[in-house]
């Protein structure tokens, strides 16, 4: 009962928040026009539930407006045009930024205006105006610092906040709140953006208003220039540039739109686009942009830093924050009771792509191999970093080989590490040790990679060894308890010791589910395969293979064959000598769910309830059932919660990717917590969120693997592999 009065629902919109770039059709210096166009835009982003929309930059009247933004005409025009826009959006629920010129303080500028529910919430004013090349706004806008008024009267309305430190505060429940900075088009391009600042001052939704014309090569630096400012500020970077219809006497403008997170671009508009309103749209996560502050000890420094510094205005320290008045609806994935699913109003689909494999992002080939080129080279110079400390002279290793995915890469690696120190492959000893578990197929494997390879074979059969030992402690061996397997893990490594400086093989995926023996194969001198998960060593493998990296054409067969044989750790007796009756996917599940649980949860701090919601989003190599993705995510906290005391005594190993649980670094828990409300909170989730998942996605081909799947590169004409097993 306790643990029932401790949870609390799970939220139906998961962090994430709706953003849009909105690119109206637009006449030049016709305000009145231009606001029904606006009013357009409100009403079809308010129709796709977009909770913050972004207009150009002086979107009302065009920016090509020339030295009529001078005119009274245009400028009272502008103002009834914003007018018009907040009295006829008032019914859509959301926060809307325009692009107007006022006049204020008897002086005019370009100014970004939010709104929202009916009313002008603030209003902030152009800081940086190029007047360069083709550019020249100081002949018709005053920059910010000119500004003195704090607040202006407006459309009908008193005291509206004005200026450059206002920060729009959102509450769309108790677990998504956030604020959003705005900025006008130059803002961004200076040394240090005003969106720095507004980051720092808790804006994690920044919005761009901006008028950037097009010449070549310049949309790519734009879309660098807005990457990497939300990277470096963490937070969601919202930009809108004028369109198609702007007047092209001198530029012409091609209507670039993007939404971009922590420096990935997710979603862009189309170029040059006419005729048409245009916008696009994106689901920033704003969880886990909290989280990514949180964990990034820096980004508090700066906030410190600025703070501290005595040189900076009062403008940059003293933030004014506006409250969004509370109209505005969280995103609904699943019921809740504000918003129930129906046929009018159903529950919202993410509106971003959620990547079934995090660790190797991009599914095209070149991305790949590049990709598998830099991990293979930071796992073998950081092995012949570590070998050239402790070998003084006198190289040696010893590896054992079980003709398994990871002892194969371990082995791939320590060879080009031999290579690079111009060391002689004979000092690597291999060790085959067969036991009661191990099939033909694997030893075979070894032996011919070994051979292949050049560096030096020996078998040591472990059967009778562990049989005595187990005898010796009063245990009948029967080949298939976990007493019976353990044995056989300890003797292997206490062979492997025995000869030498041990490279350990164990991979991320089985150090976080605790799949291996203590003080056994979880230990080595050092691992060149600790951060690498099991779904990365197997395209690792198959790049090998594939790219001939070892340049034998016999060398690539033997690759794509351990490829193709099913994952085991070979423990229990084999009655069929081909085959293990021990399969590891069947017993702690499929490790494309498990690397994506273990991605998420690691590297962005994500509940499990949000993980298994996630899952059901995403399209894998193979389909899951709401209940199968349950399962395992289960399993997998289980496991993860309850193995950390394997993970305490790991060996040294190089992080090569973003995700690790090195003990000495990456990833610190205590090994004796209780995993109860863990559970918990995920059974809950799964009782709220599997009646409403989406059926689980179908791959293109099953059941053999989408072509563009890496499990679709295993695969030669001249293998031998039998893709339906290997699949």
């Amino acid at each position: 009962r306790l643990i029932d009065t401790l949870m609390s629902s799970i939220p139906c919109d998961f962090g994430f928040v709706r953003c849009g770039c909105a690119t109206p059709q637009l006449m030049v210096a016709s305000p009145v026009h231009n606001a029904l166009e606006h009013v357009k835009c409100i009403e079809e982003a308010a129709r796709r539930h977009v909770q913050v929309l972004v207009f150009p930059e002086l979107s009302l009247t065009g920016y090509t407006v020339g030295d009529l933004f001078l005119n009274e005409e245009l400028q009272t025009s502008a103002v009834r045009a914003l007018n018009q826009v907040v009295q006829q959006s008032c019914d859509y629920r959301l926060i809307s930024f325009v692009g107007v010129p006022l006049l204020i303080d008897q002086q005019m500028f370009n100014c970004a205006v939010a709104v929202c529910g009916g009313r002008i919430l603030g209003i902030v004013p152009k800081t940086y105006l190029p007047s360069y090349k083709e550019f020249y706004e100081t002949r018709h806008f005053c920059p910010a610092d000119r500004l003195v008024s704090k607040s202006v009267d407006l459309c009908d309305q008193t005291a509206i906040p004005v200026g450059t430190d206002l920060l729009f505060e959102v509450r769309l429940s108790s677990e998504t709140i956030f604020r959003i900075g705005a900025e006008i088009c130059e803002d961004l391009w200076v040394p240090i953006p005003n969106s720095s600042w507004l980051a720092l001052n808790g804006a994690t939704i920044l919005v761009n208003l901006s008028a950037s014309n097009d010449v070549v090569g310049k949309a790519e630096y734009r879309k660098a220039l807005v990457t990497q400012q939300s990277a470096r500020c963490v937070a969601a970077y919202c930009y809108c540039s004028c369109g198609y219809d702007e007047s092209t006497t001198d530029v012409v403008f091609g209507g670039d739109a993007m939404i971009t997170e922590n420096g990935t671009l997710l979603s862009r508009s189309q170029s040059f686009v006419r005729g048409r309103n245009q916008i696009i749209t994106a689901d920033v996560d704003a969880g886990r942009l909290r989280h990514e502050r949180g964990m990034t000890g820096s980004f508090g420094q700066g906030v410190a830093s600025m703070r501290g510094s005595a040189g900076l205005s009062a403008t940059y320290i003293n933030w004014r924050v506006i409250p969004v008045p509370p109209v505005i609806p969280p995103l609904a994935f699943l019921p809740s009771p504000g918003r129930a699913p129906s046929d009018h109003q159903p529950l919202d689909t993410l509106q971003r792509q959620l990547s079934a494999h995090p660790f190797m992002p991009s599914r095209e080939l070149a991305d790949v191999n590049a990709r598998c080129r830099e991990i293979f080279n930071l796992q073998t110079v950081g092995l012949c970093r570590r070998l050239s400390s402790v070998m003084s002279g006198h190289p040696g290793v010893t590896i054992g080989i079980s003709g398994g995915l990871d002892s194969t890469l371990a082995l791939l690696v320590t060879v080009a590490a031999f290579d690079q120190l111009g060391w002689p492959r004979t000092k690597i000893l291999g060790v085959t040790m067969p036991g009661p578990g191990t099939t033909s197929r694997t030893k075979s494997n070894a032996q011919r990679l070994m051979e292949l390879l050049g560096i030096t074979q020996r078998e040591v059969p472990i059967g009778e060894a562990v049989d005595l030992h187990l005898r010796q402690l009063g245990h009948q061996p029967c080949w298939k308890c976990l007493m019976c397997e353990n044995a056989q893990a300890r003797e292997r490594t206490q062979i492997l010791m025995d000869l030498g400086f041990t490279i350990g093989t164990g991979d991320l995926s089985e150090i976080a589910l605790g799949w291996c023996t203590y003080n056994a194969d979880q230990q080595s001198m050092y691992n060149p395969n600790a951060s690498i998960p099991k779904t990365i060593v197997r395209t690792l493998v198959a790049w090998a293979a594939r790219e001939k990296v070892f340049q034998e054409e016999q060398t690539s067969l033997v690759l794509f064959d351990i490829l193709g044989t099913p994952i085991s750790p070979e423990l229990i007796a084999v009655t069929d000598a081909s085959a293990s009756p021990q399969l590891t996917e069947d017993i702690i599940g499929p490790y494309e769910l498990h690397d994506f649980f273990l991605f998420y949860f690691i590297r962005h701090g994500i509940s499990p309830s949000k993980i298994y919601w996630m899952a059901t989003t995403c399209t894998f190599d193979q389909p899951y059932s709401p209940e199968d993705i349950y399962k395992w995510l289960r399993l997998f906290v289980k496991r993860f919660l309850e193995n950390q005391y394997k993970r305490d005594n790991s060996p040294a190993g190089p992080k090569v990717g973003s995700v690790s649980l090195s003990q000495r670094g990456d990833w610190r828990m205590p090994a004796d917590l209780n995993n109860k409300e863990w559970l918990a909170r995920l059974d809950e989730a799964f009782q709220l969120i599997a009646p409403h998942a989406h059926p689980a996605p179908t791959p293109v081909c099953s059941p053999a693997p989408p072509a563009t799947s890496p499990m679709s590169m295993l695969t030669s004409p001249q293998s031998t592999v039998n893709t339906a097993t290997s699949a």
